[in-house]
């Protein structure tokens, strides 16, 4: 099978009003839509240097696998990126105006990563190279969504957890800093808590000799061998995927704060690898319904309208037995419960699990394909198809493709 914005309305407006967020990103061709945005504009982005592949592992590279793939013949130029999971505390503008202030004791999670100035600097375009002098003093460079979602730019300061502030020097367009948040330097990285290396930018010794499975069959034997189930690496060439980060398939965390709102959060006490969400956000964002075939629910509003609609068309199909069990929406915590991993989807509100018998993590999928097919064409990707299969996982990623019964199966999928 192939495969913060505050909410506004209910229905399919909610997710309606970062639809332009997700096509800066995408440039996918989708129907224009009205949407309410507050702060900057959002920069326009360009497209990625030509080029350039993506690798990453599960869970983060293993120790010195960059240096193993920096060593392969037909490698040419490599940088390394690290990005972990940081907490702010306040923010000012340019000016001096404080932006965010979190109600003690929750703070905004935010999506860092960390480079080498040096090694970065052929991956971003001439007229950009520039900018990483700045994060070489200890300065940070803004997404345009985050700046957009944050509210600031060049000028501004960031209060991360211990006290450390970061001046913005700049904002450059999301896919140059791989959709995260802010971008530091290592150094920097390092004094703030981003340690893990998540993934790899490579350029070829020549151009057009590679494509993404030669270096997936290059790289992939250079793994560890007690990676267990997580002994796996995904290439991706220019053109192959929106995001070039680990995890490329899915929506980063600053889309989801542009399209379902940003939450502030705290490490659940006594709960490895959980969040306690401030409940003022949870009262807005969220809602307790009931939908057909599933029961009573705890998602995001945003995605209720999809949900409900994928859930009626299976029913009319008198497909509903497909859907044997229901294992929660809303479940704030990390990915996996890892507490050095980054935030799960499930923290928005906007995945789902069904049918956990047959499919748990790790494991080969067996969800049936018309159930699969019918929530794409909701909108809903299918954790099955992640590079460590997670077949009982359903999750946002745009909207949907009107109910067509005329729309094939490989078409929705």
């Amino acid at each position: 099978m192939r495969r913060s914005l505050r909410y506004a309305g209910g229905g399919l407006a909610g997710v309606a009003l970062g639809i332009v967020l997700t096509l800066a990103i995408q440039a996918r061709s989708l129907p224009s839509a009205s949407v309410v945005q507050t702060g900057p504009p959002l920069l326009l982005t360009r497209p990625a240097p030509p080029e350039t592949f993506l690798a990453w592992v599960p869970r983060g590279l293993p120790d010195r696998f960059a240096a193993r793939v920096a060593r392969q013949p037909q490698i040419g130029r490599l940088t390394v990126v690290s990005e972990d999971n940081v907490w702010l505390v306040r923010s000012w503008s340019a000016a001096g105006e404080l932006v965010d202030r979190p109600v003690r004791p929750y703070r905004i999670p935010l999506d860092v990563a960390a480079v080498d100035p040096v090694t970065f600097a052929p991956f971003l375009p001439p007229a950009d190279q520039a900018t990483l002098a700045a994060i070489e003093k200890g300065e940070g460079i803004l997404g345009s969504t985050s700046a957009s979602v944050r509210r600031l730019g060049p000028g501004a300061v960031l209060e991360l957890g211990g006290g450390r502030r970061i001046r913005i020097a700049a904002v450059l367009p999301d896919e140059l800093v791989g959709a995260s948040e802010l971008l530091v330097s290592k150094e920097t990285g390092l004094r703030i808590g981003v340690t893990r290396e998540r993934y790899l930018l490579v350029r070829p010794l020549a151009a057009g000799s590679m494509t993404s499975a030669s270096l997936r069959r290059a790289i992939q034997p250079l793994l560890p061998r007690d990676l267990g189930v997580f002994r796996r690496v995904q290439a991706r060439a220019p053109g192959e995927t929106p995001y070039f980060r680990a995890g490329d398939a899915v929506l980063p965390p600053v889309l989801l704060k542009a399209l379902f709102g940003e939450f502030t959060a705290r490490p659940a006490p006594g709960q490895t690898g959980s969040l306690e969400v401030d409940p003022a956000w949870m009262g807005t964002h969220l809602v307790t319904t009931r939908i057909p075939v599933l029961g009573e629910v705890l998602c995001h509003r945003g995605i209720v309208p999809q949900l409900r609609g994928a859930m009626r068309e299976l029913r009319d199909a008198g497909l509903d037995h497909l859907i044997r069990s229901f294992h929660g929406c809303f479940v704030p915590r990390f990915i996996s419960r890892d507490p050095t991993a980054l935030l799960s989807h499930h923290s928005w509100g906007v995945a789902f699990d069904v049918n956990l018998v047959g499919n748990y993590y790790g494991q080969r999928p067996h969800q049936d394909e018309r159930l699969v097919c019918t929530l794409a064409r909701w909108g809903f990707l299918w954790g099955g198809t992640f590079v460590v299969p997670d077949g009982n996982h359903f999750e946002y990623r745009r909207l949907p493709k009107e109910a067509d019964p005329g729309i094939s199966l490989r078409e929705a999928c």
